[in-house]
């Protein structure tokens, strides 16, 4: 039985908080000019099934000191994470594979404000967000070192801004900056280790 709990609440967080990010990071690298494209879309859309029991452990250091910001965060940047993961990742596969250029999408996605707003536009923002209010919390609380909490809150900014400017060299650092405090918690998750103490 403990064996199964921590396996569930430890050790799957853990390799998620690897494995997550680490697929954002590899995605990054088959872009095309700028756009998702067929390997990268996949990639991030299988990337929100790791990010669920990612932000499941990361939620969770804060539900013993902040329990309602605890659930209400965790469904917050769910939504944002997968909705406007899995938004972005099939609009990026099906526009590369159908040969629909930014543009027109853009202009066929107008059409449409409340479902556009509620599967991309208001979603994707959700997810850095929601990882800055996160890591002010952490650091807050003192759940995480202060150096991991900045690195999470500096992926929180980085990542937004290089997505929407398209800049390449950006959105690997944006990766990086993520990835890096994301794995060193993981890590800590599987070896069982206290993530203030790391």
């Amino acid at each position: 039985m403990k064996a199964e709990i921590d396996f569930q609440q430890q050790i799957l967080p853990g390799l998620c908080l690897i494995t997550a990010p680490l697929l954002f990071c590899i995605s990054t690298f088959f872009w095309v000019d700028g756009q998702y494209g067929v390997t990268a879309a996949t990639l991030i859309c299988l990337s929100t099934v790791f990010w669920i029991p990612a932000l499941y452990g990361l939620f969770g250091l804060l539900k013993h000191n902040m329990p309602f910001y605890s659930a209400i965060g965790l469904l917050i940047a769910i939504y944002g994470c997968c909705m406007g993961g899995i938004g972005f990742g099939m609009l990026g596969y099906l526009s590369t594979i159908f040969k629909i250029s930014h543009h027109n999408y853009l202009g066929v996605l107008q059409q449409y404000p409340i479902s556009s707003g509620l599967l991309l536009f208001w979603a994707g923002p959700l997810f850095p967000l929601s990882l800055l209010v996160l890591a002010i919390n952490l650091v807050r609380k003192k759940a995480v070192p202060v150096w991991l909490g900045l690195l999470v809150g500096l992926a929180a900014v980085a990542f937004p801004v290089s997505r929407i400017l398209r800049i390449l060299l950006l959105a690997h650092v944006a990766d990086v900056l993520l990835l890096l405090p994301l794995m060193i918690i993981g890590i800590g998750f599987v070896k069982r280790r206290k993530v203030a103490d790391l």
